[in-house]
């Protein structure tokens, strides 16, 4: 099973002015072999493999006017190349668009590093062609090169530099209870759980006073930059200029929403482990409508901020970790509206109603923790 990690590099300058050169060799990489692909599509040519674009790497760095391309790592060219043939095979199978040119303005700041002599020693870990960096991490790999890692890419984020791999771990599921857990997904509270007839509520964040003094903070600096606009252009007879007063406060509402994101990312993560951590046999979600819910125009800025999506997904391969078995119910299935003690339906549930009032037999209970139980209870 392969296991992800990210962690943060702190490199030299003489290290940096080399990230910086793998970053726009590999972008460079990109546009040339697209280039080359379209020109041989309009030819009447068949799509060129990975494997003959490679070998087209080494011919390119011997021309005069490319020459510079030998001070990055060939295997990195090479590596930007089974990236570009991997988006093809994307697009010819529906799952994803045409591949698109990168410009360096709104690219993303990465390149694949070889896996080839890679390994961690003594707080520093060794890339090829760019030496020993050191690194910070919470977690502890083996040192040399007793282990195989994957898919490693170095992306520079926000004024830091990021490491990214797949190393191969066993699986280690612990042993598991035989009860059921329910997850009922929401506005008000992110998740309540129903497990072992017990209940579990994890509060949405985002009204937290930490989210929210981010978000004053964020709305302080964006009428700041929006009257540093309008007084750039009127100073400069309609023409926009942008100044370094203007570029500090881009800077600051980047942060802010990069620091916001990461709470919110961190939460979900700590969320996912607690339900986990129960150790049922079997989790069910809600399958949500994401997209027909954000037309709701009172609570779409709310849905959005609760990244349901996300905290799925991070539900789902912590779940295959820990062997649990992951249902996601019926998208049409009546959680909300269905009695958990008789299993009668009620048609005409409003969204107001926070207690559920069974027509049938009077049960009453919370209308979230009544889904749950519904969920714990589905079966395929």
């Amino acid at each position: 099973m392969l296991k992800g990690y990210k962690i943060r590099l702190y490199p030299t300058k003489e290290q940096e002015k080399l990230i910086w050169e793998h970053i726009h060799a590999s972008r460079f990489m990109w546009n040339y072999m697209l280039n080359v692909q379209q020109e041989n599509y309009k030819n009447g040519g068949k799509f060129i493999t990975d494997f003959s674009m490679h070998k087209m790497v080494t011919p390119l760095r011997k021309e005069e006017k490319y020459s510079w391309l030998q001070n990055v790592s060939i295997h990195m060219l090479q590596r930007t190349c089974s990236d570009l043939a991997e988006a093809y095979k994307y697009f010819f199978s529906g799952q994803n668009g045409y591949p698109k040119y990168k410009s360096k303005k709104n690219a993303k700041s990465a390149f694949p590093a070889s896996s080839d002599n890679f390994y961690f020693k003594n707080n520093i870990v060794h890339i090829q062609k760019l030496g020993k960096i050191k690194y910070k991490s919470d977690f502890s790999f083996p040192y040399g090169k007793t282990c195989r890692y994957y898919n490693v890419r170095i992306t520079f984020k926000r004024g830091k530099y990021i490491l990214s791999f797949s190393k191969e771990c066993e699986s280690q599921a612990p042993k598991l209870n035989e009860s059921f857990a329910g997850i009922d997904l929401g506005v008000k509270e992110l998740a309540v759980v129903a497990c072992n007839d017990k209940k579990y509520v994890f509060h949405n964040i985002n009204k937290s006073k930490r989210i929210k003094n981010i978000q004053s903070r964020l709305c302080f600096y964006q009428r700041c930059a929006f009257r540093k606009y309008e007084y750039s252009k009127e100073k400069n007879k309609g023409q926009y200029v942008k100044t370094k007063n203007i570029k500090k406060i881009e800077k600051r509402i980047s942060d802010l929403y990069a620091r916001k994101a990461n709470i919110l990312d961190d939460y979900t993560h700590k969320v996912s482990k607690s339900i986990v951590s129960l150790l049922p046999s079997k989790i069910t979600m809600e399958n949500l409508n994401v997209k027909g819910m954000l037309k709701n125009r009172h609570l779409s800025k709310s849905i959005q901020e609760q990244a349901f999506y996300k905290f799925i997904c991070k539900m789902k391969y912590k779940c295959e970790w820990n062997g649990i078995e992951f249902v996601l119910a019926d998208r049409f299935f009546p959680s909300s509206k269905t009695c958990s003690n008789c299993g009668a339906i009620k048609k005409d549930l409003k969204l107001s109603e926070r207690i559920f009032v069974c027509p049938e037999c009077g049960f009453s209970i919370d209308r979230d923790y009544n889904a749950a139980i519904n969920l714990m209870k589905y079966t395929v």
